[in-house]
């Protein structure tokens, strides 16, 4: 059974969850990249990312160079903007009209995960999501999220 994570993160808090989870499982992994990234300044880095996530834009990715036919699981991971999913995840998945997965989501934030995992489950109608969890303040409190991540992948059947 192959698997692959698939993230975007402007911060790298969803990188480390991505990185630490793939490694843990033995899965592939898939950084989206915009070809235009948003100010990494704030605020203008929380305006601009939440506005593009309440206008629910798609915005052109960097090309990549995987077949998601090749995947059985697929573990989908984003930061939460404007309390749901971030744009470059919102145009891979309507790039890839993804069906018949088993899927694990994974978010990453700071105050809530407001109707991130609600909006990725509708995104992701025709698939069968096992698992969801989220991971608050990763960088600052990086030792309790590494090891909720580590008792996650223990605990799980499916990784």
């Amino acid at each position: 059974m192959k698997k692959l994570v698939i993230f975007y993160s402007l911060n790298n808090n969803t990188k480390f969850i991505a990185e630490k989870l793939a490694q843990g499982i033995g899965a592939d992994i898939l950084e989206l990249k915009p070809e235009k990234e948003i100010p990494q300044k704030e605020p203008m880095q929380h305006l601009s990312g939440g506005k593009q996530a309440m206008a629910k834009e798609t915005p052109r990715l960097q090309k990549y160079n995987i077949s998601l036919a090749d995947y059985d699981t697929l573990m989908i991971g984003t930061p939460v903007w404007a309390f749901t999913f971030t744009p470059p995840l919102r145009t891979f998945l309507r790039e890839n009209q993804i069906k018949n997965k088993k899927i694990i989501l994974f978010c990453t934030y700071d105050l809530l995960k407001g109707m991130t995992f609600n909006n990725l489950r509708k995104e992701l109608q025709g698939n069968d999501i096992i698992a969801e969890i989220g991971f608050r303040s990763v960088l600052k409190k990086q030792e309790e999220n590494l090891k909720k991540l580590q008792d996650f992948i223990k605990e799980s059947n499916f990784c």
